[in-house]
Formats: structure tokens, C-alpha cells, sequence
């Protein structure tokens, strides 16, 4: 059902209209239309302490004056308060921060400033922003540079000795400049500000590591003399002021009113249609690829001259996407195909920025792209965006389609549903995407496998007090620390009583601030030693396993041999016809219940768990979606020890419910799978990010019982989030697999694309039954559990 659009037709609904009438049964596959209106611009007056030359170089670049929320951030700062802008995709919030941190170096010849992105991309394109304002006469005398993992080693020594104004990331921020600050004194003993743009990036282990690095980086300024304002940046913070104040440890203001134009935007459900021609696994309906009709669309919207970038969940899906709208355009445009690109992680520093320049002048019409390009990036003039499958969370859904119509012209967004039960629900209830709020920022500092790690670090780069360790850790993890002999406690000669770090090597190499486990892995040609790229280590015995699939700039690979303990993954050049998708098993123990509550027959608890997972083949499935065979592997199993949500259920309430104890293990296996899909509704995750377990009797609960856990050490708050929404989430699972048309349950409800067990058994009968019996008990807690 469509929502009414006003009677003069938007651009984009012009557009989208087109694209309709150039397929077959497409219209069948829109579930939904919305308009979001556009919005009138508010200026406001240059501030009286802005430098001339600042305000000189922004008028000859273009801008009249400043909007609303411009001069409000760039008051607060100036000010001396720190500050986070929460206003809309393409509001300019920059301008922000370039008055106050142009104008402080523009009056103070050694003033300095950082800027932290959480991308390369990101980083790039707001240097080139700044390099321009620079350009002009009066501010020549502000050098800038960027400072991360592309900065020639020649070039990092001229960074250090004259850059005022300098562009990282916070892994730079982590490795570079803290490990080494004594070589960074001169910039942190005059840093005026500090940066943090998209600051809604940084949550779960990621935003974790990133709070502790950004309280290391304000502790060795103040070592140096210096209190640096804080200004942050996002356009799809929930909460902002309280967000960044834990992120940066200290209390922000937040400026939310946006006074910036927008033109309207145009933003269509499409969910593609079950095919009767194949079957996937287990025998069960497929649906037609996300990634499939997102090229389709794609190539549809370049045919109608619109500048076009799609969004895939996975490096993988990006390249297949390009891939599949350049086969397209081959058949009916064969002059437009040369102009479709894939970006995403992973590339050559050179090969990424030659794609950008191509987004951003035009010569590439269309790009496919993972979220490498979500945040931030100033792309000008494109008419729509297409997202093969919701990107996980509501901010990222905002960023996207975001994208499309920067300043003023109307654009076009398309979500196409991919096979996962959360876009099932969500194309069919398209109210809980866009009537709902960004989701809060999950971030845990006091994380032990995050805190114990950031500490040696610290301790190394300044002895701890005693003061600054009661405030940051619990006593335990330094007992640990201490206990290992990497940390020893020593009276100083100013009588206190200091940490030392007293391991030999260093500990920054062994801290990844985004999360992954082990050193990245190398992939390389094995024939020609040609590098293509890096991957996560945690996922690359799913990804990079022997017989993988592997797809880098339109060409397919596959590879021969996956080293772990050397990081490296051996490929070759080869189109097989098919794609590969990993299976694994997982058994999981309880070691301590946290907190746990009852609800009728179901008790609900928050866990601290040991998951041991180990892939053990892989299913090469055709381009058609239909699965081909099953190829076992013989790879070593990994413990993951982490948080976890869990449900019991008495064998009385499944009587009630109509379950016969032969289908208890196959409706809890479908009820587990569809959650997984569903709690990304409720905590800023990806189902990727989180795994599960269920079992008809575990021997840690002696009942039926269902796990949802965290797949980071030590946990990363999703499980926490689930616990806390146990009935709002499980009453959008019980949505969702009821709305999905399927007979007997498909990916697009109860089956998962990482079930270790095949997807058997799954009763999707049996869930629909075990959830509204769930749902269905007393809704407000009842006596403490047993389970403690």
C-alpha cells in the first residue's frame, strides 16, 4: 500500500515512475511510496569574532552567509564549550567548525587543530574542503596535511614538523600520534581543536575503542599544557549531547535545528518477487536477489540519465552489483557500460581516489559501494540511491539515501529487501523506518577486553596515577594487568604512586580500534605476487577459506590457500559460475547469569557466555540462487567468550502452544534465526555482528532455551539492547515472519545464510506458535529467576 504523494509530481517521483515502465511486473514489487518534503533555508549573521580572511575565503567560495546551525556550532566553540551538530545529510555542518578553528589559526601562528574521520574517504574529501579555503592569499600561512595509513613515510616527518591542521583517522590517532607524541609535541602542546566528524560511527567495540583513544588523546594534551574544544559532527545522532559526552568523556552541547535547505525526496520499498523456477536449500522458495534487482534498477536509472550510487551490505555484493549493471548496459547502451564502478574497502589508495574523482566529476554515472561512502562525503549533483538491503540501522539507512539530492534538486531513494527477515518486516511496515528514530549509541569503554588493552597503552605513553586508574578501570582488570607483569605500580620521586608499563614490546600493534581480532589478512595472487587487498582476520576463515569465491574490481578469484598464522590469502584468477557462503557450528556455555527476570513460563537473562564456532565447509550456490553443493572444510574452532540474551521456556507453555515435542528443536531453531534478523530493529547492529544458538534442553538451563550473543570478546551492548526490549523485539520477529508469503519459511523469514546446520530442521509454523505464546504471558515481570 502507498502513501499519497501531492498532485504535482517530485523529480523523483518522475523518476521512479520511469523506471517503472521500463520492467516487467515491477509496480507488483513496490510496497510502499513515501515524500519527504523539502525544507526552507535560515541564515544567520557572520560572527564578529570570525577572522576576516576566514569569512573573505568562504564568500569567494560561494556562501552568503552562514546557516542557523552554522553559526550556533561555531558560537559554542568559539566559546570555549564542546559541541556536537545533529542536523540533516548535506547541511554544511562543517562551516561549523571551519569558523572557529580557521579563525584560531588564522590569529595564532602556532595554533594547531586535528580532525578525525572515521574513513579514508571521509578524511580525503574534507581535507581537499579545507585545502581550497587555504588556497586563498590571507590563509596561506595555515598548512595542512593528512596523516594516515596512504601518507608516504617520507612525507609523515614534514606532517609532524609543520602541519597545523591535520587530518587522520583513529587509527593513525591510536598507532601514530599517541604511541609516539613526544615526536607530536608540537602540535599537542598548542592544539586549540579537535574534530570528530560523523561521531554516530563510532559505537559497539568500535565506539568502545574510540572513547578510550580520544580520552588518551585529551590526557596527553593536558601533559603538554593544552585544553583543546571538541566538536563533533553528525547527521543521525539519537540523543547527540549525551552520545558525544560519552564519547569524548566530558559534557557537549548540542545544536539539532537544522536551517539548511533541502529539495524533496522521493523513497520507494521494493521487495523482489519469490521465484517458482528454483529452490534453495532445504527445498525452500527463493527470492530473487537483492543484489540482482539493485543492478537492474541501477542500470534502469543510468538509462534515464540519472547519476546513480548503490549501496551493498558486503564488499562481495558491491562488486557483483557493478558487475551485473555493466552486463546490462552491454545489451542496450553498450557506450555507458565503460562508466560503472565498484568502491568499497580494501583498494589501493590510488585506485580509490581516481574513484572518487570519477563520483564526484561525473565520468562514473553510477557506483556500486559498500558503506565506504555513507558518511559524509561531499558528492554533488546525484538524482538517486539504491540500497540492496536495509544497511543494518536507521542512521545508516538516513545517511544513504541521504546521498542523493545534496543541495537542492529532488532526488530518488530505493530500498530493495534483500532475503532477511528484517527487511521483510520492514518493506511490509515501512513506519518503523521512517517514523522512528535513530537508534541510541551503544558504546561500553568499561569493555575488559577494550579497557585492559587502551590501559597498557596509555601506561606506556604516560605513567597512570592512581587517581586516573580508580576512575577508569575496575580493580580487577589491573589486578590482571599487574598479575601478567605488563603493569607494575611504583612510588614516583614526587612521592605519588604511578603505573608503569613494563612489558617489552609495545602494546598499540596489538589494539584494533574497530573491532577486528588478529592481524589483517593479506590477499595476493599467487601466481604474479600482485597485493589486492586486506581483510579482517576474524572473518576470513568465512571469507577467504580454500575454494572461496573472492571478487576485487569486477574480477573473480578463487582461492587456493588461506595462512592464518602468516596473514595471507593465496588466490587465483577464475570465473567458476558460482558464489561460496560458508557454514559453521556453534555450541555455547553459560558462565555466569548477570540478571535475569520471569515472565510466566519465560525467563529472560543477560549472560556472560563462551562460544566456540568452527567453519566446517561451504555452499556453492549458482548466480540463479539455487545451491549447487555443500564442500566440507577441516578448519580449527575458535572460542569467542562474550555476552549473550537468552529465553527459557517451560515444556509446558510449548504444550500450550500446540508444539509437539518432535518440532520443539526446529520451531526454537526458526524463532532463533528470525530474531537474529530482527535485532538489529532495536540495537544499532548488523546480524553480522551477532550470532545464535538454540537447543531443545541445554545443559546449563535444563530447558528449552535460545541464545542471541555478541560477536565480539567481552561483548560490544547488543545483547544488553535485547534484553532490555525482550517483547518489543520478539513481537517485530513474530511480525515478520508472519508477513513473509512464503509456505514453509525462506531467507526472507527463518532461514539464516550462516546456519552451520544447513537451516534444518526450521518450523515456521512452529515459531509463529512459540512466539505468540511468548508474547502472549504475563507482559510485566514476575519473582527473580532461578536461573542466578
Amino acid at each position: 500500500m502507498t502513501r499519497e504523494v501531492r498532485s504535482e509530481e517530485s523529480y523523483g517521483r518522475s523518476l521512479l515512475n520511469r523506471v517503472l515502465r521500463g520492467g516487467e511486473d515491477t509496480d507488483s514489487r513496490l510496497t510502499h511510496i513515501a515524500e519527504d518534503p523539502g525544507r526552507t533555508p535560515r541564515t544567520a549573521e557572520w560572527p564578529i569574532w570570525a577572522a576576516p580572511a576566514v569569512i573573505d575565503a568562504l564568500r569567494e567560495d560561494g556562501i552568503a552567509a552562514p546557516w542557523s546551525h552554522q553559526a550556533a556550532t561555531a558560537e559554542l566553540a568559539h566559546g570555549g564549550q564542546h559541541v556536537v551538530v545533529s542536523t540533516g545529510t548535506a547541511s554544511g555542518k562543517s562551516l561549523g567548525y571551519h569558523l572557529p578553528v580557521l579563525t584560531a589559526l588564522h590569529d595564532d601562528p602556532r595554533a594547531t587543530a586535528l580532525y578525525i574521520a572515521p574513513t579514508k574517504a571521509l578524511g580525503a574529501d574534507q581535507l581537499r574542503m579545507v585545502g581550497e579555503l587555504t588556497r586563498h592569499e590571507a590563509l596561506r600561512r595555515i598548512p595542512v596535511a593528512a596523516y594516515d595509513g596512504d601518507t608516504p613515510t617520507e612525507v609523515r616527518q614534514l606532517v609532524r614538523a609543520e602541519a597545523r591542521w591535520v587530518f587522520t583517522n583513529p587509527d593513525m590517532l591510536h598507532l601514530g600520534l599517541l604511541r609516539s607524541h613526544q615526536r607530536w609535541a608540537r602540535l599537542l602542546r598548542r592544539l586549540r581543536y579537535v574534530v570528530v566528524d560523523e561521531c554516530h560511527a563510532y559505537r559497539g567495540i568500535f565506539g568502545s575503542h574510540v572513547a578510550l583513544v580520544l580520552r588518551r588523546l585529551r590526557r596527553l594534551a593536558a601533559h603538554y599544557g593544552a585544553d583543546p574544544v571538541f566538536v563533533l559532527c553528525s547527521a543521525t545522532a539519537a540523543d547527540p549531547a549525551a552520545a558525544a559526552s560519552r564519547l569524548i568523556g566530558s559534557d557537549c552541547a548540542a545544536v539539532t535545528e537544522d536551517g539548511s535547505p533541502r529539495g524533496p525526496r522521493t523513497v520507494a520499498f521494493w521487495e523482489p518477487p519469490l521465484l517458482t523456477s528454483i529452490q534453495g536449500e532445504n527445498g525452500a522458495p527463493v527470492r530473487l536477489g537483492a543484489t540482482t534487482e539493485a543492478a537492474r534498477i541501477t542500470a534502469d536509472l543510468v538509462l534515464e540519465g540519472a547519476r546513480t550510487l548503490t549501496f551493498a551490505r558486503s564488499r562481495r555484493a558491491a562488486e557483483l552489483i557493478a558487475l551485473h549493471t555493466r552486463q546490462r548496459l552491454t545489451e542496450t547502451a553498450p557506450e555507458l557500460a565503460d562508466r560503472i564502478a565498484a568502491y568499497r574497502g580494501g583498494y589501493l589508495p590510488e585506485d580509490r581516489r581516481a574513484l572518487e574523482a570519477g563520483i564526484n566529476d561525473g565520468s562514473i554515472l553510477a557506483a556500486a559501494t559498500t558503506n565506504a561512502l555513507e558518511l559524509g562525503v561531499d558528492i554533488a549533483g546525484l538524482d538517486a540511491v539504491v540500497l540492496a538491503g536495509f544497511p543494518g540501522t536507521v542512521a545508516s539507512f538516513r545517511q544513504q539515501i541521504g546521498r542523493a539530492g545534496r543541495r537542492t534538486q529532488g532526488a530518488l531513494a530505493v530500498l530493495v529487501a534483500r532475503d532477511d527477515p528484517l527487511d521483510t518486516y520492514l518493506v511490509h511496515h515501512p513506519e518503523a523506518l521512517l517514523d522512528r528514530p535513530v537508534e541510541a549509541t551503544i558504546i561500553d569503554p568499561a569493555n575488559p577486553y577494550v579497557l585492559g588493552p587502551q590501559l597498557l597503552c596509555a601506561a606506556m605513553e604516560l605513567p597512570l596515577d592512581d587517581r586516573e586508574v580508580q576512575r577508569l578501570a575496575d580493580h580487577h582488570i589491573v589486578a590482571e594487568l599487574a598479575g601478567k607483569g605488563l603493569i607494575r605500580r611504583r612510588r614516583s620521586n614526587g612521592g605519588g604512586h604511578y603505573w608503569f608499563y613494563t612489558a617489552a614490546e609495545p602494546p598499540h600493534d596489538a589494539v584494533d580500534v574497530r573491532g577486528g581480532i588478529g592481524t589483517p589478512v593479506a590477499i595476493v595472487v599467487g601466481e604474479t605476487g600482485r597485493f589486492l587487498g586486506t581483510a579482517d582476520a576474524a572473518r576470513a576463515p568465512a571469507t577467504l577459506h580454500r575454494g572461496a569465491v573472492h571478487l576485487h574490481q569486477g574480477e573473480t578469484y578463487v582461492v587456493d590457500e588461506l595462512d592464518l598464522d602468516g596473514g595471507v590469502a593465496f588466490v587465483r584468477e577464475e570465473a567458476p559460475g558460482w558464489t561460496t557462503s560458508a557454514r559453521q557450528t556453534t555450541s555455547l556455555t553459560i558462565d555466569s547469569i548477570r540478571e535475569s527476570r520471569m515472565f510466566g513460563q519465560v525467563t529472560a537473562a543477560l549472560a556472560t557466555v563462551t562460544v566456540h564456532s568452527q567453519v566446517i565447509g561451504y555452499l556453492r550456490t549458482a548466480v540463479t540462487g539455487e545451491v549447487l553443493d555443500m564442500v566440507e572444510l577441516d578448519l580449527p574452532p575458535q572460542p569467542l567468550p562474550t555476552t549473550a540474551v537468552l529465553y527459557t521456556l517451560t515444556p509446558e507453555l510449548l504444550t500450550r502452544a500446540g508444539i509437539a515435542p518432535a518440532d520443539v528443536p526446529g520451531s526454537l531453531h526458526a524463532a532463533e534465526h528470525a530474531a537474529i534478523g530482527l535485532l538489529p530493529l532495536v540495537a544499532t547492529c548488523d546480524r553480522w555482528d551477532i550470532g545464535g544458538v538454540s537447543t531443545d534442553r541445554h545443559p546449563d538451563t535444563g530447558l528449552p532455551t535460545v541464545f542471541v550473543y555478541d560477536g565480539q570478546a567481552g561483548g560490544a551492548g547488543f545483547a544488553e539492547r535485547g534484553y532490555a526490549l525482550l517483547r518489543q523485539w520478539l513481537g517485530a520477529t513474530l511480525a515478520a515472519v508472519e508477513s513473509c508469503s512464503c509456505p514453509a519459511g525462506c531467507p526472507s523469514c527463518v532461514q539464516s545464510p550462516k546456519c552451520g546446520n544447513g537451516n534444518d530442521p526450521l518450523d515456521k509454523a512452529g515459531a509463529i506458535s512459540l512466539l505468540t505464546a511468548i508474547l502472549t504471558e504475563p507482559a510485566e515481570p514476575g519473582r527473580p529467576s532461578g536461573l542466578a
